[in-house]
Order: structure tokens, then C-alpha cells, then sequence
């Protein structure tokens, strides 16, 4: 008899076992008693009364999902509406509101490059970009991280078209690209710039409006931002966000936006009412950020090995991706929940415990975390 085709998964198993790499799904109750440092609700949206009422008002009026495509029917009342106050809120010219960030960025790479096109990405660029280099066909040249005149240089050469895609904030360690240098960078070589605000939007800028607005990028003709309503919106979906003539285009073009069904209305209706309640009190953005970097003070002066946050996100980084995995099974254990990132989910192969600070901690939740993060430390 031959083999089973999917034998070679269990060889591939043990290596991740041996490794120290494997990974597990481990579902939570809706009233986990645990201290959140894990989840992306920067703002406390997730479960925000007026956010909570709005997804269900609308999927008792519009029903459980956007049933087609956005081109057939999936194109509701509501989708507009977050499009139109997302643009104006970030101060772009126009919005386009995809089923989830990675979607959103798969579009933006994929429909706005090609063959014949050359791409500079950040060497710690999330997945989805990276992804979206590889389905482009375009000629990609990973460059150094967070290095503006690294990006120009790759660029500098080429005839045709060219454009540089980046984070705001790096989602591993927290830190941030020179969005000024860089966009002045790609306009010595006459490249667009692509920004993915997953991270940045509703923590930087004036009220939350996001890195491009902070860097003085917002609405320029040659920057494209996408963001996610599922980080400091508290919702599920993602958007690409930029000159009217880029969103025609991707309504157009965009595979991940043709093909696929719309966001729920439920998800687009929260996405919204937490817009809302940002525009209604802008503190919210501080108050992650204050939080972020008391954290980031703590643990530092304890010794850990803790980068400067330039968002809410924090990393706490170990020896080895064991020292994580314990590292983080002992801060569960004692009521803490954070994530553990190891390889290959980190670009520098560097574990760590990766913290998410969030604006409705309060000051009894900071001392909690950073005394159980320290104690915990593997010996």
C-alpha cells in the first residue's frame, strides 16, 4: 500500500515539538477572569456599552452577514457611512472597507504594483505585506529595517514605477518608522509609499487619527495608508485608506475586495460606533499611550530586556522560545494573560513576550501586570 499523503505532517509536528515551537488554540470564556495584556483593544472598544449596542442593533436589521460580494449586495447603508468618517477622520480624500486588515493589505500591494513595478519592504514588514509583495509579481527588494535612506537607495536605480511599503509601528517590538524621512526619501526617487496604520490608527496623532496624520502625510497625493478596525476600533474588518483615484482603483482591481463577501454589518456598525466614541473623547489615545510607557518604565528598571514602546505595544524579549513559552504560561498562572512570539511569527527570530497596553487599565492593573511579568521571569 502507499503511504498516506499527509504522513510527513507528523515528522513535521515533532520538529516543532523539539523545538519548542509548537502551537495549540486555547478558546476563552466571554468572562475571563484573566488580565488581558494579549488582546489588540488598545482603546477598551472590544466590549464599550454603545459598540456592544450598535453590532447588535445591526444584525437584527441587516441580518447575520453582508450576503455577497461588495460590487453584488454586499455593500450596505453602514459601509458607506464608516468609509465616509474613516477618510474624513484620518484626512484622506476616500476609504474602502475590506472583510479584514490582511485583506485590505493584499489589496493594496497586490492592485497598486506588478510586473515591471519594484517594491522596497521593511525586513519586519507583518506577513499580510509580505504576502501581498509575493501574489504582486512585482520585483521586491527587502531592505533594513526602519531605514528611509536604505529604501531610496534600493529604488534609486530603477525606471519604471516604484513604491515603498512599510508599517507605522512595528507589530513584534513597538517601534516605529520615520514616516517623514521616508516619504521624503521615496519622493527623491519619485516612489509612492504604502503604510500600514494597523498599529498607529486610533493611539498616534492629534485624537488618534493615526501615524500618517502625526507625520504631517495625511491626504498627500502620493501616501496610501491601510488600517484594521480590529485593533483600537475593537471590531473585526480592515481599510485602505487614500487619494479617490487609488479607491476607484481597488474597487476595481482589488481581488480581495472583488471576490470576497463584505464585512458583516455587525462588525461594520461597531466599527463605526467606536469611531464615534474616539471622535466623542479624543483621551482615549493618550491614556494607551501613558499606560504603554509606565509599563515599558517598570519592567525596564526591573531589567528586562524592554524596547522603548512608540504605540501601545510593548516586547519583552527571552532567551529562547522555551524561556517564552514558560514565561508566558507563568504569567497565566498567575491571572495574566500575554503573548508569546517566537519564530516564525518574529523577524529577528528573537522570542518574547509581547504586552498589549490597553487606555482602560487602570493604575492597580499596571502595578498587577509589571509585578507578576517580573516575578515570573524563568530562572
Amino acid at each position: 500500500m502507499r503511504p498516506n499523503p499527509f504522513d510527513w505532517i507528523n515528522a513535521a509536528a515533532d520538529q516543532r515539538r523539539s523545538a519548542g515551537l509548537a502551537r495549540a488554540l486555547r478558546p476563552r470564556p466571554a468572562d475571563s477572569a484573566l488580565l488581558d495584556l494579549a488582546s489588540n483593544d488598545y482603546l477598551g472598544l472590544a466590549r464599550h456599552p454603545d459598540v456592544a449596542r450598535a453590532a447588535a442593533e445591526a444584525a437584527r436589521r441587516w441580518g447575520a452577514g453582508a450576503t455577497g460580494s461588495r460590487l453584488v449586495t454586499g455593500t450596505t447603508e453602514l459601509h458607506a457611512a464608516l468609509e465616509a468618517e474613516l477618510a474624513d477622520f484620518a484626512g484622506f480624500e476616500a476609504a474602502l472597507v475590506f472583510a479584514s486588515g490582511y485583506a485590505a493589505n493584499l489589496a493594496a500591494v497586490t492592485a497598486l504594483t506588478g510586473p515591471g513595478v519594484l517594491i522596497a519592504s521593511d525586513r519586519h514588514n507583518h506577513a499580510s505585506l509580505i504576502d501581498g509583495c509575493r501574489l504582486s509579481r512585482a520585483e521586491t527588494v527587502v531592505v533594513p529595517h526602519a531605514d528611509p535612506a536604505a529604501a531610496a537607495k534600493a529604488l534609486e536605480h530603477h525606471d519604471g514605477r516604484a513604491i515603498v511599503v512599510t508599517e507605522s509601528v512595528f507589530s513584534v517590538d513597538g517601534d516605529a518608522m520615520p514616516l517623514t524621512d521616508l516619504a521624503e526619501a521615496g519622493r527623491e526617487v519619485g516612489a509612492a509609499v504604502i503604510i500600514d496604520d494597523a498599529h498607529g490608527f486610533g493611539v498616534l496623532g492629534t485624537g488618534g487619527r493615526g501615524a500618517a496624520a502625526a507625520a504631517g502625510l495625511a491626504g498627500a497625493p502620493d501616501i496610501v495608508c491601510t488600517m484594521t478596525l480590529s485593533k483600537a476600533l475593537g471590531s473585526q474588518g480592515g481599510a485602505v485608506l487614500g487619494p479617490a483615484r487609488v479607491i476607484d482603483h481597488l474597487i476595481n482591481t482589488a481581488r480581495t475586495f472583488i471576490f470576497d463577501t463584505g464585512l458583516a454589518p455587525a462588525a461594520t456598525a461597531a466599527g463605526l460606533a467606536a469611531l464615534r466614541l474616539l471622535r466623542r473623547d479624543p483621551a482615549h489615545p493618550s491614556k494607551a499611550r501613558n499606560t504603554a510607557r509606565e509599563l515599558h518604565a517598570r519592567l525596564t528598571a526591573a531589567g528586562l530586556d524592554t524596547p522603548r514602546p512608540e504605540a501601545c505595544v510593548l516586547s519583552v524579549r527571552a532567551r529562547n522560545a522555551d524561556t517564552a513559552v514558560r514565561w508566558a504560561a507563568a504569567c497565566r498562572d498567575a491571572g495574566i494573560a500575554v503573548g508569546c512570539f517566537r519564530p516564525p511569527s518574529v523577524p529577528d527570530g528573537i522570542s518574547r513576550l509581547r504586552l498589549s497596553a490597553r487606555a482602560d487599565l487602570t493604575p492597580h492593573d499596571i502595578d498587577r501586570a509589571a509585578h507578576m511579568i517580573i516575578r515570573t521571569v524563568p530562572r
